[in-house]
């Protein structure tokens, strides 16, 4: 009996081993790219263009853990999700990652067999009314018709303001972001309401952005970052990292342009993969980090590429500035 149990616990660790060694990594490293979920297109966060060619600060994540993991930041199969596909292909393995403005909540964190890796933009729930409607505020919209997405936490968001308020509104529902916008534009509401940024994305895409005007009232709190299943610890602590290498580049002045140049700070050189070991805690190569600043940029370059006050969107880095530039946008350590 005792070598039977004994014989049962080997196997039970050898089995553990297994399925630790099989694990996401060894999949993307087999398959040569990383199956990243994005949105079905919001500009500056993840669209494609007319080439095929996406971009955005989501999509920019997908390429950090390309470039961390395949050495080539390219090296990503898109797979555009609306909201309410986008957890089911997670779970079922269908992607291996979602970098698609998704907000981080509890139910969606310990629910859901998923794990939020990290905020890669901090943003909050606001409306869009048309310049013509005259309203200033969305404490004016009592009888208002609202489109919304489903899937999103903007309903949820959006029934407790206004119960709260004691306003009374329509819902006008769609399932993606191309359609709710497209009832905003035909007059089947009278208000927009999303993450503000989507809404100056989708300001910054219409015909005529003066024509809509963005409400200064915010509704919530929604960190919007990059997602992984739960029982993979590796592939969790390779996308969070993979985040954070972009921060704290930012941190300490590294660019896509510096990353040769030698310093005498210890962050900086553990960062660049030149001193430490920090890469075999990930089980990668020794220049991981650097693929990916070289390859994708630090993280104000990121949002200054894709959506900056420089870009038609044109938004300013408010809280998502670094903790040192009064925002509230932090990095743990490389140490």
């Amino acid at each position: 009996m005792k070598q039977l149990v004994k014989f049962s616990v080997a196997s039970v660790l050898a089995l553990s081993a297994f399925a630790v060694q099989a694990g996401t990594l060894q999949d993307v490293q087999a398959n040569g790219s990383v199956k990243c979920g994005v949105s079905k297109g919001l500009a500056g966060f993840s669209a494609a263009d007319s080439s095929g060619t996406w971009t955005g600060i989501d999509v920019d994540v997908c390429r950090a853990v390309a470039a961390a993991t395949l050495g080539d930041a390219t090296a990503v199969t898109f797979v555009p999700l609306t909201a309410k596909e986008r957890f089911t292909a997670l779970q079922s393995g269908e992607i291996d990652m979602l970098s698609r403005n998704t907000t981080w909540t509890i139910t969606r964190d310990a629910s859901l067999g998923l794990n939020f890796a990290g905020v890669n933009y901090y943003d909050g729930q606001g409306f869009m009314v048309k310049s013509s409607l005259g309203v200033d505020s969305a404490m004016d919209l009592g009888g208002a018709a609202v489109c919304i997405q489903a899937g999103t936490t903007t309903e949820l968001n959006l029934a407790d303001w206004a119960k709260s308020n004691g306003i009374v509104y329509t819902s006008v529902v769609s399932d993606t972001n191309a359609q709710t916008l497209s009832n905003y534009d035909a007059g089947r509401c009278d208000v927009l309401t999303t993450d503000a940024s989507g809404l100056y994305s989708m300001r910054a895409a219409s015909n005529d952005p003066s024509e809509h005007v963005v409400l200064p009232e915010i509704i919530s709190k929604e960190p919007l970052g990059p997602v992984v299943r739960q029982g993979d610890d590796q592939w969790f602590n390779i996308v969070r990292w993979s985040l954070n290498a972009m921060i704290t580049a930012e941190e300490i002045g590294v660019t896509s342009a510096t990353v040769d140049v030698v310093s005498n700070n210890p962050e900086r050189e553990r960062l660049m993969g030149r001193s430490g070991n920090t890469h075999e805690y990930v089980g990668l190569s020794s220049d991981w980090t650097y693929n990916i600043i070289a390859q994708v940029g630090n993280y104000a370059e990121s949002f200054e590429r894709n959506i900056g006050l420089n870009t038609p969107i044109g938004i300013a880095r408010g809280v998502n500035a670094l903790w040192t530039n009064g925002g509230i946008l932090y990095s743990a350590p490389f140490r």
